[in-house]
């Protein structure tokens, strides 16, 4: 009797043809209990045992015509199974020959699809082995742009009950390769929930996608890609990208006004995310032409503690000469706080809690600040945004979100999102 010996599957795949005896057609013919070997018929025998041994070899050159043979005479089941077995096993040969020949030239995989849909759609394949077979057929056509067919194969693994951990993200991958953005990050969103809520975090990775694809397609979701990914990786360089990618740069998601970018700024402050020199400057020149001196002051300092300022930048010397002035001048706040309380409207409030808040003064600063939304006449969403940093400042997580909460149209509710997401975060 002629025996096979394992089938060399790739990327571990195994189609569970180890140690099949395969019977001179006579024998196989019997119809006995312990008849339960595979049925081929003579022609198919002898081809099949040919490309075996050679294949065993790596002998690509009398396996190929083998092989081909085999595919010509195959006839019955079993006949097929190992057809596209062994012809799935000298197509990988093959890729490897070419790998070792030349590893930085890019290799036809191309070769191996059409076997692999023949041992899925094989009965003999033994159904244990069929999940993993889809999965591989699937990242050969994502692998070559061939999204449509590759979301049918990843899905095809799914309902067979594979279960590799990234098979979410590369249903989604491949819906969102397809065109069909919208759905595939819908997919990919709803696959990062169930991974973090598994135990098992998604990788960076996923959430720069996330963001980088919604975010070219002008996605709504691309502020929740934002919140989620500082919220589960809250480092300074993580922070730094996302408050510059919604409104710090020349093509961000935002366009704001200079008021409006103070308040990234302090939130790059509060996240120890301030890069450089630049990131100080401009943000101490905002605050004090926004009237603000003691916080373009304290600014300057941390920047030259931290050594991010050059001890001799003529700059930072000229700004912070000149807010310390103007925060002297500026004296004390009480007879402005006693003003704003007695005036008809909030707008001296507003501005009152403001110099507060440039002061650190967060207590009297979130005080004033409700004084001014309760009297009116001021611009809701950014009291309420200033409210929500006073507070969370102050370490009033819950009184923060709320004030944030409140804020509500954009761009300011994208800036309110991202104070949340500092709220929500592991280091906040």
């Amino acid at each position: 009797m002629k025996t096979f010996s394992k089938l060399t599957m790739a990327l571990a795949l195994s189609t569970g043809a180890a140690g099949v005896v395969l019977a001179p057609p006579a024998i196989a013919q019997k119809k006995s209990k312990e008849d339960t070997g595979p049925k081929m018929s003579p022609d198919a025998l002898k081809a099949a045992q040919t490309a075996q041994t050679a294949l065993a070899a790596k002998d690509v050159a009398t396996a190929e015509p083998a092989v081909v043979q085999l595919e010509t005479v195959a006839k019955t089941d079993d006949d097929k199974y190992f057809a596209a077995a062994l012809r799935y096993n000298l197509e990988q040969i093959k890729i490897q020959n070419a790998r070792a020949a030349n590893p930085n030239a890019p290799v036809d995989e191309t070769g191996l699809a059409k076997p692999m849909e023949a041992l899925l759609a094989s009965a003999k394949t033994p159904a244990a082995e069929k999940g993993k077979l889809a999965y591989q057929r699937g990242l050969l056509a994502y692998n070559g742009k061939q999204f449509p067919t590759a979301i049918q194969f990843f899905t095809q693994a799914r309902e067979l009950g594979y279960t590799d951990s990234n098979l979410g993200l590369q249903i989604a991958q491949a819906k969102v390769g397809g065109g069909d953005v919208p759905g595939g990050l819908a997919d990919l969103q709803t696959t990062v929930q169930q991974m973090n809520t598994s135990g098992q975090k998604a990788p960076e990775d996923v959430y720069r996608y996330g963001i980088a694809r919604s975010n070219a397609a002008k996605l709504p979701q691309t502020m929740t890609w934002l919140q989620d990914y500082v919220t589960a990786y809250p480092t300074a360089k993580n922070w730094r990208d996302v408050v510059v990618t919604y409104g710090l740069s020349s093509n961000s998601i935002a366009k704001l006004d200079d008021n409006q970018k103070i308040d990234l700024f302090r939130l790059l402050r509060s996240t120890k995310a301030l890069a450089d020199q630049n990131d100080y400057l401009e943000y101490a020149d905002d605050v004090q032409r926004r009237g603000l001196p003691a916080e373009a002051a304290a600014v300057i300092k941390e920047g030259q503690a931290a050594g991010k300022i050059p001890a001799g930048n003529t700059l930072a010397k000229s700004l912070l000469t000149e807010a310390t002035r103007a925060a002297a001048a500026e004296g004390s706040l009480a007879p402005l706080k006693t003003r704003a309380n007695a005036a008809a409207n909030g707008k001296l409030a507003a501005g009152t809690a403001d110099a507060y808040l440039g002061q650190d003064n967060f207590t009297e600063a979130a005080a004033l600040y409700r004084v001014a939304l309760q009297k009116g006449g001021v611009d809701a969403d950014e009291v309420n945004t200033h409210l929500g940093i006073a507070l969370a400042k102050s370490g009033d997580k819950a009184g923060a979100k709320a004030a944030f909460d409140a804020v509500k149209t954009a761009p300011r509710s994208g800036i309110a999102s991202l104070w949340t997401a500092y709220l929500n975060a592991p280091t906040a």
